[in-house]
This record gives structure tokens, sequence and C-alpha cells, in this order.
């Protein structure tokens, strides 16, 4: 990984909390037993991430990982509803995988097209007003719930370029004069290995078609492993269509250009089994070269021989560069596309299967009982303990779900602890059916 590249990030994200409900009465002069008009409070604000093409790396995260959104407003009196926090949006590269794990599950979100969006930390819901708590017997409720917390996540990014066409190959094969000579791209280009230490993307127009090409730095033998570049940049060639495999076969570096082909074809079956049967273009570069026709004299049959279309070019003096984009815009006519270059506004969420609400499990701690549930953790999340109402609502749901019942099967008794989110209740008379 280079100083100015990065194509892997943390980032940590707490959205909004939601504003407090309020539990206040109607007063004014003439209208007597006014009765309760509480607001409810806002919600707190979404987090988001959103793919942009007009970025390519995840260089941003080098700077600033911690990221929230703001609360919501408690609510007023007049029944006055709180605001809702301010959504925050991040934008990624197109290629972004987002990956998280939450409640124990690991989940993976792919951010393919441009304006797609994730909502990656929900905002809490905010709470209710005491005018949501009146019934036949209680006329004027004193109760009111808390805002419910934001999530917080934690976000592993990973960028997987999305590209057509890859070009792999030893390092100073050629790629980056290759695709230089194809497409508006400007590489750093010199004589020497590791030239490129970040893919480099070209545009490449051919009549009515264009496609983008990616010039992935130099492998090296054992890059599977991580060793040279490895891992860090074979991840970019997953998502291509088609494969240039660029070869020098002046062998400038001395190198043999038929191993040379062997040890990247080997590289890359071994980091992906499945890239062997990705289309690969063979590209005999450097032509221009003195000991170019030495070698394509005792090579070309052979490389013909794999079963590949084979080209013979050369970038630097650009012949031979039409008849292989022809051949490239052929073959990618025959794969699946890959990349969605239609604004796409929508927006995805965490594929969390829906569960029962009312589900919810105990288990024995040292010091008495944990609930787990995600209503009853929600619930509790959002009760007032300070107000005696609230606290004689939540013993009512603990008797309405059945969790009074089943912690007095478990052994429970009086004064113990039950234990719910960051909640310690006391057990009491009062929780017993």
């Amino acid at each position: 990984m280079t100083a100015d590249y990065f194509d892997q990030a943390t980032v940590y994200l707490h959205a909004g909390t939601g504003g407090d409900g309020m539990a206040t009465m109607r007063r004014e002069k003439f209208v007597p037993r006014g009765g309760p008009d509480g607001g409810d409070g806002g919600r707190g604000g979404h987090i988001y991430l959103q793919a942009d093409a007009s970025i390519n790396t995840l260089l941003q995260f080098r700077e600033k990982v911690r990221f929230e959104a703001t609360n919501g407003s408690n609510g007023g009196t007049a029944r006055r509803h709180g605001a809702d926090g301010h959504d925050v949006v991040i934008k990624v590269p197109l290629g972004t995988q987002v990956h998280a794990t939450i409640d124990g599950a690991s989940y993976t979100i792919d951010l393919v097209a441009q304006g797609q969006r994730l909502m990656a930390a929900r905002g809490g819901k905010g709470g209710l007003g005491n005018l949501h708590f009146t019934t036949a017997t209680q006329q004027a409720p004193r109760i009111a719930e808390l805002g419910e917390p934001g999530q917080k996540l934690e976000l592993k990014l990973e960028l997987k370029l999305l590209a057509d066409v890859g070009l792999v190959g030893f390092p100073n094969a050629g790629k980056s004069s290759l695709i230089a000579a194809v497409s508006a791209a400007r590489p750093k280009i010199a004589s020497y290995p590791f030239t490129t230490l970040q893919p480099n993307l070209g545009v490449v127009a051919y009549g009515d078609d264009t496609f983008v090409i990616a010039d992935i730095p130099g492998l090296v033998e054992g890059a599977h492993r991580g060793v040279g570049l490895g891992h860090s940049f074979l991840r970019h060639i997953e998502r291509t269509r088609v494969l240039l495999h660029v070869i020098d076969i002046a062998a400038v570096d001395t190198r043999d250009p038929w191993e040379d082909y062997q040890r990247i074809n080997d590289e890359l079956i071994r980091y992906r089994p499945e890239l062997a049967q990705r289309p690969q273009i063979i590209v005999l570069n450097k032509t221009d070269l003195p000991d170019a026709e030495i070698f394509l004299a005792e090579y070309l049959e052979r490389f013909k021989g794999e079963g590949r279309p084979v080209y013979v070019v050369s970038a630097a003096s650009r012949s031979g560069l039409e008849p292989l984009v022809r051949e490239i815009v052929a073959v990618m006519a025959t794969q699946p596309v890959l990349i969605d270059k239609t604004p796409r506004n929508e927006t995805l969420e965490w594929p969390i299967p829906v569960q029962d609400e009312y589900k919810f499990t105990i288990e024995s701690t040292r010091h008495g009982y944990r609930v787990h549930g995600r209503r009853i953790e929600r619930l509790v999340s959002m009760t007032n303990f300070a107000q005696s109402e609230s606290l004689a609502r939540l013993q009512r749901v603990f008797e309405a779900t059945g969790i009074s019942a089943e912690l007095i099967k478990h052994g429970i008794e009086i004064g113990q602890t039950v234990y719910v989110e960051k909640a310690a209740l006391t057990w009491t008379e009062e929780f017993v059916p």
C-alpha cells in the first residue's frame, strides 16, 4: 500500500439518538382539564454510504474514521414534534464492499452503481410524548419515552475497482505504456520495475463502444500469499470481465517471456481459481525493441497454442493497437456487464432477517438473569426510570410478554437483578404476575 492510495479502511459510525418525548399537560386559560399535550421526540440522524464515480480510493479515511449524526430534538408542549437529527452522507468509490457484524451475524453490501446508497447506521426513533399513553382509566398520564439510542457500528470497507478490462503481467512489462496508448490515462511511466504502485484507470472509446481499463500493478511470484504488492491489488482483478496478459516479448529484464506467462497465470489461479475461466487476451508487447524478433520467432507459435487470442503490439510506437482494441470489444460482448453506468437512486439496508418482536431469551448470570430480545431491549432503552408510571408500564410489559413467568420458572427471587441492555432492574413483587 502506498501513501497516496487506500483500498481498505475501517470506520466507526454512531447514528443520532432520538429526541425524548415530552410529558406535559395543557395549561390554557378558559380550557379546564386540558389533558396531555406532550409532543414526540424527533428521529436521530441516519448515516449513509453513497457510491460516487468521481472517487477512486478510500484515501479520505486516512484522516477521518469516526462519523456521528446529530440527535433528534426533544418533543415540546402543545403537541410539538421535535426536529429530526441531520443525516450524514459519506461518499465512497464505486466497487466498495461494506462489511459489518450485527447481532453476531456478518453482512456484506456491494455499492456498484452511481448514486446507490446504504443506510449504514440507523438513527434512533423519537420517544413518544404522554399524549400517546391516554387510556379510559388514565386521562392524565405523566409518562413519556426517552429517545431510542442511535445504532453504533464498526464497518470494514474494501475497494474492488470496477473495470471492464484488467491488465496483468510482471513489473515493467509495459502495462502503463499500453493503457496510456489506448486511453486518455496518463500513468507514471519509466523503465524500472514497480513504476506503477497504484491502479490506474482509463476509458477507451472505439466506435460507439467505451470501456474502462485498469492498469493493475505488476505481480510477482508469491503474490497470492501477499508477496510484493500481493493481495493489496489482486482484489482489483476479481471484477474485470476480460484480462489482458501483457508480456515483455523483448525480454528487457532478461526474464523468459514464456516463464513469465506461466508464473502470472499460476499466481492468478492460486489467488482465485475461477480467474482461470476469465477470458484472457495475450499481448506480446515491446516489439519495437531489437531483441523482440528473436523471441517472437521462438515463442509466438507456443503462445498461439494456448487457445487464447494473441496480439503482437508496441505500445511505444502504437503499432497493432487497433486490432487489439477491436478484439477486446468483441470479447466483452460475450461477457456479462459488471459496471452499472446508469445512476441508481436506491437505498439499500442491511438484510437482517425479520424476527418476532416479542421473542426473548433468558440466561443466568453471576448476579441474576439477563433478558435478550429486540422489543424488550428497545423498550428498556427508551424507558425513563425517573417516572414511576414508566416503571409500572415496564412491569406490565414483563407480564404481558411472558418474561415475568419465564423468570419465575428460572427460579428468580425477590431482590435479584434482571439485566436488559444497559439497565439493571431489581426484581420486586410488582414484577410478579
